[in-house]
C-alpha cells in the first residue's frame, strides 16, 4: 500500500459531520468525508458524479496543532434585501495544522497526487470560506497509514516546535482495523455528494497517540545533544 500526504493549515477550517443550516458545527479533526471531498474537487468530480473509485481508500489524521474553536454569528438577508434568512451560528477551527493520510492502490494515489498539485477546482478546508495558506501534498510515501503518520515529523507551526522537545505525543484518528477492541463511530463515509440527495455512511474509528520526531525542538536540559555538549540551565544572575 502506499499513502498520499496532506499538509491541511489554514486560518480557519471547518470539518462538520452532523450540520443544519442554523447551526455549523466542526469536528476537532477533518473528517474522511471532507478529505475525500478536497481530492474530488481536485479532480474536477462534479458533485454528481459517482464516487465509486474514491470510496475504498483508507484514511487517517493526524492532529498536529488543535487550533481554537471560534463561533461565527451570521445574519443574512435576501439578494433584494427584502427579508431576513434565518440566523446561524457557524464554527470553525482557528489557526489549526493537520496531517491527513490516505492509503490505496499507488496508480490511483499518483492521480490525485497530481491532480491536488494542479486542482480543476479551488480547495478549500472544509468550506468555501476556508482556502490551505500554502500547497498541501507532501508526496506519496510507502507504508499504511498509520506507519507514516507515525514517523512523519511534527507539522506545527514553527514558534510551536521550537519551544517543544525533539519528540512529542500527537493523537491519531484512524479507520478502525477489523480486530480493533475499542472503536467510536462517525458518520463522515461519503457515499454521494449529490445536492439533490446527499449520502453518509457510518465509520468506525480508533484513536491511537505516536510519539513522533520534532526536528526543531530543544534538547532537554541535561542530555546530550548530537555533536554536541551536554545542555545545562542557563542563570544569568549567577554571573552577577
Amino acid at each position: 500500500m502506499s499513502v498520499l500526504l496532506l499538509r491541511l493549515a489554514g486560518p480557519l477550517q471547518a470539518w462538520g459531520s452532523t450540520s443544519r443550516f442554523t447551526q455549523r458545527h466542526t469536528e476537532v479533526a477533518p473528517t474522511k468525508s471532507g478529505v475525500i471531498g478536497l481530492l474530488a474537487a481536485a479532480r474536477g468530480m462534479r458533485r454528481t458524479d459517482p464516487l465509486t473509485e474514491l470510496l475504498g481508500l483508507e484514511f487517517g489524521v493526524r492532529i498536529d496543532q488543535p487550533g481554537q474553536l471560534l463561533r461565527d454569528f451570521q445574519v443574512a438577508r435576501t439578494l433584494d434585501g427584502r427579508d431576513s434568512m434565518p440566523l446561524t451560528n457557524r464554527y470553525y477551527l482557528s489557526d489549526a495544522v493537520f496531517l491527513a493520510a490516505v492509503g490505496g492502490d499507488s496508480e490511483l494515489l499518483d492521480g490525485l497526487y497530481e491532480a491536488v498539485r494542479r486542482p480543476r477546482f479551488p480547495l478549500y478546508l472544509g468550506r468555501r470560506s476556508c482556502p490551505p495558506v500554502s500547497p498541501i501534498t507532501l508526496g506519496i510515501h510507502p507504508g499504511t497509514v498509520t506507519d507514516v503518520l507515525g514517523v512523519w515529523p511534527w507539522q506545527a507551526a514553527k514558534r510551536l516546535r521550537e519551544r517543544a522537545a525533539t519528540t512529542v505525543s500527537l493523537e491519531v484518528l484512524s479507520d478502525a482495523p477489523p480486530e480493533a477492541e475499542f472503536t467510536e463511530t462517525l458518520q463522515d463515509n461519503p457515499v454521494s455528494f449529490d445536492p439533490a440527495h446527499r449520502q453518509y455512511g457510518w465509520r468506525a474509528v480508533v484513536r491511537t497517540r505516536f510519539d513522533v520526531p520534532n526536528p526543531d525542538g530543544r534538547v532537554p536540559v541535561g542530555t546530550t545533544a548530537s555533536g554536541g555538549q551536554p545542555q545545562t540551565d542557563h542563570n544569568p544572575i549567577a554571573w552577577l
